[in-house]
């Protein structure tokens, strides 16, 4: 008889709250969050975008993404102005020390990216890749309850600026 294991939900919930934390540490020692990462690399590739889109992209609240970009404003890191098409909208872009935040964020993220696929080969990444889907499929979900922000699947613009880091 074998030995009982653990459900895989449960399994797959630790593990993700590891990696998760280790992530988190990742971008905290290049001086940074996931939060406002995400914002950060949605400011980058969408520039010019206002604050409706950015949330959108992100996935999160106007009213949270507010909140981020005070603070991302008050660091100096983004610049917000007005919309000449439509006064009540701000248009959100990236200053000279939130380009060198969203370089140091992105290469954290890659650098953290190569540990975690470390010992994979390609071929086993496709298989987790289809688990992942599977899994996500069994619970009800699609591929679009993802965060649009999060992956190198996403549209060509944010694979260049996000997963490749500038050769040399």
């Amino acid at each position: 008889m074998d030995p009982p294991r653990l459900p895989i939900g449960l399994h797959l919930t630790r593990t993700a709250r590891v990696i998760s934390r280790a992530y988190d540490d990742a971008l905290a020692a290049a001086d940074g969050s996931l939060p406002l990462w995400l914002v950060l690399m949605n400011v980058k590739v969408r520039a010019g975008a206002n604050q409706r889109a950015l949330a959108a992209a992100v996935g999160i609240r106007e009213a949270t993404l507010t909140h981020h970009l005070n603070a991302m404003e008050a660091q100096g890191l983004i610049a917000r102005t007005r919309d000449p098409g439509n006064r009540r909208t701000h248009l959100v872009t990236l200053t000279d020390a939130g380009e060198a935040a969203f370089i140091r964020l992105r290469d954290a993220t890659i650098a953290f990216d190569r540990r975690l696929r470390h010992g994979l080969s390609d071929e086993r990444l496709a298989v987790v890749a289809a688990v992942f889907t599977q899994l996500l499929e069994n619970v009800g979900g699609t591929e679009d309850d993802l965060a649009p922000s999060l992956g190198a699947d996403g549209p060509p613009e944010l694979r260049r600026h996000v997963c490749e880091a500038p050769e040399g």
